[in-house]
């Protein structure tokens, strides 16, 4: 697996029971810790197989975040840096490409089962660089404290994928009329099937647009074991929820899947704003969906000491759920004033968007703030909106540095 250590070298550091099980292991020890800035936020980086040290906030399931840093690497997020988040801690340690094969069943006119090697034969590869970003992403910035992992801001990642569309595997399996959606189950799975597996699904004008994606690289190299190899769904736009790992099934339905993960998780409120007043339950709720605009400064980082009259190049990422940025906005003075940013290369819709802006700082500190608008006119409100769940949060964030 180019790219990627051997399967067997693989379950040699992580243990047969497990990734997770193996944190005893030297590859796997805590290298240092790192404190998150909100309340009880101090917590280890640990390197797992084939990733650099991440921030643990589970070790069963494994949940790893990405070092805040990483993003100033630049606007490929690398493989080793790529956030983790599993559901269920019955995850695959070994999985043999040869004898992988996906099936797709359902309301079809044929059901397959498919290699990697027929997969990659069905249709002329595709690539497509995208943002997965964890629901929860930020969620231990809300105020007041939202349930869920406590993660500050690098449960995102963006990536180029590389593919087949899963129109065209559809289209070999012949989706029947009637078909009103598609489910996508991996080979994770709940501990001694004590829980609800973890399947997701997608309206079928959904599944059949052309972007959405089965993929087995990621920066031109194979998924990472954590990342979902063989095989993922790449949802462009959506949150990581809808991104299934490790995939194993494909179910076309002729009628509205009912499971947990979608009927009862990973809901927000049905308004314009996805938010709640704290304490309050929304009227009615829908299904996650589709990212809302974001943007962050990754240099200077927060509480950097800067040399004043010095100039300093400001920069940072920001991105969208698929309309694609147009502008981003800079300002120093904690929001009184503002001024256009400079927009990086566009890598496509889904892609972060690289910004930077001049600054020159006087004594004293001061309160960066960074805003984007995306191409239909929608923005990042200057207070946090809440949800009970921790999901969405797109606030303007604010950078504080020093100079002297």
């Amino acid at each position: 697996m180019k790219g990627s250590i051997p399967r067997r070298e693989f379950l040699k550091q992580a243990g047969m029971a497990g990734v997770a099980t193996a944190l005893a292991s030297p590859a796997l020890a805590a290298t240092r810790s790192v404190m998150l800035p909100f309340e009880n936020g101090e917590r280890e980086l640990v390197a797992f197989p084939q990733k650099r040290p991440l921030i643990l906030q589970t070790s069963r399931p494994p949940q790893l975040e990405t070092p805040f840093s990483v993003f100033g690497e630049g606007v490929l997020t690398p493989n080793d840096a790529f956030f983790v988040r599993y559901h269920w801690s019955a995850i695959p340690t070994e999985i043999d490409p040869q004898s992988y094969r996906l099936k797709i069943a359902g309301h079809v006119n044929t059901p397959l089962e498919l290699s990697l090697a027929e997969l990659k034969q069905l249709a002329d590869p595709v690539e497509i660089v995208a943002v997965n970003q964890c629901s929860g992403n930020s969620r231990g910035h809300f105020a007041p404290r939202a349930n869920g992992g406590q993660l500050s801001h690098g449960a995102m990642g963006n990536a180029r994928w590389s593919g087949v569309p899963l129109k065209k595997v559809l289209e070999r399996a012949g989706v029947k009329a009637g078909a009103l959606q598609v489910s996508f189950n991996g080979l994770d799975a709940p501990p001694a099937g004590d829980g609800p597996d973890f399947i997701k699904s997608l309206n079928i004008d959904h599944a059949l647009d052309g972007e959405v994606m089965l993929a087995w690289q990621m920066n031109g190299e194979d998924l990472p074991m954590l990342n979902g190899y063989p095989l993922r769904l790449v949802v462009p736009g959506y949150y990581g929820t809808y991104w299934i790992k490790h995939l194993s099934d494909i179910n076309v339905l002729d009628k509205p899947f009912d499971g947990f993960w979608v009927a009862s998780a990973y809901r927000i409120a049905d308004n314009a704003c996805a938010c709640v007043a704290p304490g309050t339950a929304p009227a009615r709720t829908v299904p996650i969906n589709r990212f809302n605009v974001r943007s962050f400064i990754t240099s200077p980082q927060d509480g950097a000491r800067l040399k004043a009259g010095k100039p300093v190049l400001v920069k940072g990422i920001a991105f969208d759920g698929g309309y694609g940025i147009s502008e981003v906005a800079f300002s120093a003075d904690g929001g009184r004033s503002w001024q256009a940013a400079a927009l990086g290369k566009d890598l496509g819709k889904y892609s972060f968007r690289e910004w930077s802006a001049a600054f020159k700082p006087g004594k004293g500190e001061h309160a960066l703030m960074v805003r984007a608008l995306n191409r239909i006119g929608q923005s990042q409100p200057s207070s946090a909106l809440w949800n009970a769940a921790g999901y969405m949060r797109n606030v303007v964030e604010t950078t504080r540095v020093i100079a002297a």
